[in-house]
């Protein structure tokens, strides 16, 4: 089965970005594929409710020991023991893509990491936060380095985020 890594804030997001990532969520559990998520609140709650109510599997990868963190919609919660910044490397391993929504400056270590492990990334410019950046940020519009290892891909819609991600693998 592929296996989509969502990044993005926890805590407390607008209410459009809360929108999109649910209707991201509904697209990857429509499309048959897993949602990975950093298992909290934000964006990846968000995301998770989404697959939730369209029937997806959804695997919450947590910081710490404590699997009470993980959000309502979490069907596989992993508990790392690790911190934030370690638990993010875990979830960017696990999957085959990533897409990023919104996003303070963990979600783009997350970006980062998903770079140097040359694993495909599509970010939602129409979700605000870092995505909304990136592209003015980056080399040519599309690489975090002169090496071009993986190019960035943007989106605006869940159905393109997700067309875009499915090409990619």
């Amino acid at each position: 089965m592929i296996r989509i890594g969502v990044i993005g804030q926890s805590g407390e997001i607008p209410a459009e970005t809360c929108v999109l990532a649910e209707e991201i969520g509904k697209e990857i559990a429509l499309r048959g594929a897993i949602l990975i998520t950093g298992g909290t609140s934000g964006v990846m709650g968000a995301v998770s409710r989404g697959a939730k109510q369209a029937n997806g599997l959804v695997v919450g990868i947590l910081p710490g020991d404590n699997v009470e963190v993980a959000n309502e919609y979490i069907d596989i919660p992993i508990s790392t023991g690790l911190s934030f910044d370690y638990r993010s490397l875990i979830l960017v391993h696990s999957s085959d893509v990533i897409i990023m929504i919104a996003g303070g400056n963990g979600t783009l270590g997350e970006l980062s990491a998903a770079y140097l492990n040359r694993k495909p990334v599509v970010i939602v410019e129409a979700s605000g936060g870092w995505a909304s950046r990136v592209r003015g940020m980056a080399y040519e519009g599309s690489y975090l380095d002169e090496r071009k290892w993986v190019k960035l891909d943007y989106a605006n819609t869940a159905a393109e985020a997700l067309d875009i991600a499915l090409s990619r693998i």
